[in-house]
């Protein structure tokens, strides 16, 4: 699986007029559910021992069907699927969903039983294997196995995802999310996520893609597809799972995907343009917000409620997802005060308490009012009482009122009004289907409503940043790197453009003659930083392999007699003097993203402090300043405390350049370590490089 996703590959399996449902009880039940769903298409069951499926009468083999089908649910054992799929290919079927499992997912003579069935599929798409199929509810073609909770819908999201049953979960919901398309897809031994991104965003009744995620192939595949998503103006959504040791074994026991580094992951998706949630119910409230409002512009919230209680829980909430909550307008602030009275407190999150409660006019004012602000996110927290034993005629005159003072202002592009309640049970679904229809988005429980603000509002950021350079599959590691002493890594970063200190090596009796002789020229003036040098001194303040701040050639002898023993070459070079802070910059490499960039703080703070912002490569300027702004150890940069100002623009082309550098080498470079990169109030300097790589 390589090079660019064709999306016009998978038209007649995604969109398909003839559905052929091959096997015995599953695609028995397949048929029993596409049926019952609408399809409008050919519906072909075909088992050799059976003269009717749930109702149709059967084929007896592929080989009787009136034509190619677009479509296949293929419901055979491993071993019977891979001579079935080579022969739909032989006659010109448009894909199949494998529902077979015993492939890669149970190990090596899995793995090879996989590489035989993606032989025979002979380049005709295949969902799968091991996965649940297919529900298309824009042209009710389902090649699904089992109930689902999908309805017929114009227009809505697509959901691809890795694991069946969760697909199935997602289908289910009660949350007013309009589900277009929800595919599992399983071991992707060939239709891959980044595929289906790129086919699906060619639909133009896809109006946000959720996917949900175990690992990937592909990474050039992936941000391909993504590129696809932007350009057409579709938001996509991923539910990353595999971060914690065990959710990384467990995923790698599930399927045959490979689940790589979380931080990477993150990195991936954040230049990619997506929005990463965490778990399914923000997934299903971010994706509905996505289909009604789109990204959002920013994240500025207001809300309002008759309660303290749930405007303090709000204000918690928000900050806790990083969501601003600022002082109304001036404007705004003095028309809340008109309509609700000197007797309530105007801020934001209001509460507007209970004296207009039951007033259509007074709240249709209030919460105009609060609307007009013009903040990104809108909310009424409003939790319905128990139909059973309670009446909610009053709840439903507040609601009326935000409806109206909605359609007296319209919401701009990039911004959202919303209802949301403290408990999710209490928000009926019948509540939120009526909203949707007004474009008001209805959200159960205010911590997954927040978390989809967030989110979207982390889309809309990022897809106003325009897109980096496309990303392409690692070149396979280095086979025999070497690693290089400090001298000698310093001097291939010096040439490619990193400030080093002044200084040079020599050899131990030639350094003791320097110290010796008041009148020979030092490699740099006092006061000077003397470490051995080899290349088996990668740790030298643990060895005692270097000595700082020394002042004269008394003290640069007794530093060299110390550690004389470790080695017969040494650094003389000068001291950075007056730090303002101090950064790691590193190039790791990742088998599935080849060379990376890490930043963080750096000195005796990175084992301290253990912050760290990956940044995957090709990057450029804006990236890496992102990136540095999200380090704690960026604020120093800008005089804390009324300490001197660092040089931000030369600590931003040192790291630049380094980047550069593993780019240029990306082929032969096994790891690169700048430990500390030293910023000064003018310029930086790196005090310390090791870097590992084949010769040059």
């Amino acid at each position: 699986m390589s090079g660019t996703p064709q999306p016009g590959r998978l038209t007649r399996l995604l969109r398909p007029r003839s559905i052929a449902f091959v096997g015995g009880k599953a695609a028995e039940e397949a048929v029993r559910q596409i049926r019952a769903f609408g399809f409008a298409g050919a519906i072909w069951p075909v088992n050799p021992r059976r003269s009717e499926m749930a109702g149709l009468p059967c084929y007896p083999d592929l080989a009787s069907l009136p034509a190619a089908p677009d479509a296949v649910f293929l419901a055979a054992p491993a071993e019977p699927s891979i001579a079935l799929v080579g022969e739909l290919a032989a006659m010109g079927a448009g894909g199949a969903v494998c529902y077979a499992s015993g492939f890669a997912e149970e190990g090596a003579d899995g793995q090879v039983r996989q590489a035989r069935l993606l032989a025979a599929a002979g380049g005709m798409p295949l969902v799968g294997p091991n996965c649940y199929g297919m529900i298309n509810a824009l042209d009710r073609a389902l090649l699904w196995p089992d109930q689902h909770g999908a309805s017929g819908v114009e227009r809505g999201v697509a959901i691809i995802t890795q694991s069946g049953n969760l697909g199935l979960n997602f289908t289910m919901q009660t949350r007013g999310l309009p589900l277009a398309y929800l595919i599992s897809v399983g071991n992707c031994v060939d239709v891959d996520p980044a595929e289906l991104v790129a086919a699906l965003v060619a639909d133009g009744r896809v109006s946000a893609i959720g996917l949900h995620l175990e690992g990937l192939r592909s990474v050039a595949r992936f941000d391909a597809a993504a590129r696809a998503a932007r350009a057409a103006g579709v938001p996509l959504v991923v539910l990353k799972t595999g971060a914690s040791e065990k959710g990384a074994a467990l995923t790698l026991s599930h399927t045959s995907s490979l689940a790589g580094a979380d931080a990477l992951h993150d990195a991936l998706f954040e230049r990619c343009g997506m929005a990463r949630v965490h778990e399914p119910a923000t997934f299903i409230e971010t994706l509905k917000l996505l289909h009604h409002a789109g990204p959002l512009r920013g994240s500025r919230i207001t809300s309002a409620s008759c309660s303290g209680g749930e405007a303090s829980l709000v204000a918690d909430l928000a900050a806790r997802h990083g969501l601003a909550t600022p002082d109304f307008p001036p404007a705004a602030q003095a028309e809340l005060e008109q309509v609700l009275g000197p007797a309530v407190h105007v801020a934001n999150p209001l509460d507007y308490h209970t004296y207009i409660w039951g007033d259509l006019a007074a709240q249709t004012t209030c919460f105009a009012g609060m609307i007009s602000a013009d903040f990104e996110a809108s909310l009424l927290v409003l939790d319905f009482p128990r139909a059973d034993r309670c009446s909610a005629e009053d709840w439903q005159t507040t609601l009326d009122a935000f409806i109206a003072a909605h359609r007296a202002y319209p919401a701009p592009a990039g911004t959202v009004r919303m209802v949301v309640s403290s408990l999710p049970e209490s928000l009926p679904e019948s509540v939120i289907l009526a909203l949707g229809a007004e474009g008001i988005v209805a959200a159960p429980g205010v911590d997954a409503a927040l978390g989809a603000i967030a989110a979207a509002a982390r889309a809309g950021a990022a897809l106003a940043l325009g897109a980096q350079a496309a990303l392409a599959d690692p070149a396979p590691a280095p086979t025999a790197p070497r690693l290089l002493d400090e001298a000698a890594s310093k001097v291939l970063l010096a040439a490619a453009g990193v400030p080093v200190p002044a200084g040079a090596v020599l050899g131990r009796d030639a350094l003791r003659a320097l110290c010796d002789d008041p009148e020979a020229p030092l490699p740099a003036p006092f006061p000077v930083v003397l470490k051995a040098v080899g290349e088996h001194l990668a740790h030298k303040t643990e060895l005692g392999a270097v000595a700082l701040n020394l002042t004269d050639r008394a003290a640069l002898r007794a530093a060299l007699e110390q550690m004389a023993a470790l080695s017969e070459h040494f650094l003389v070079e000068a001291m950075a003097q007056g730090a303002v802070a101090e950064l790691i910059v590193g190039v790791g490499r990742d088998p599935q993203f080849g060379p990376y960039l890490t930043l963080g703080a750096g000195g005796i703070f990175v084992e301290l402090l253990r912050q760290v912002e990956q940044v995957l490569l090709p990057t450029d300027r804006a990236a890496i300043e992102r990136a540095l702004d999200r380090l704690a150890v960026s604020r120093l940069l800008a005089g804390w405390r009324g300490k001197p100002a660092g040089d931000r623009a030369a600590m931003v082309d040192a790291v630049l350049a380094i980047a550069r550098f593993a780019e240029a080498h990306a082929a032969r470079l096994a790891e690169l370590d700048v430990n500390p990169l030293i910023v000064l109030p003018t310029g930086v300097v790196a005090a310390d490089a090791l870097i590992r790589m084949e010769e040059l």
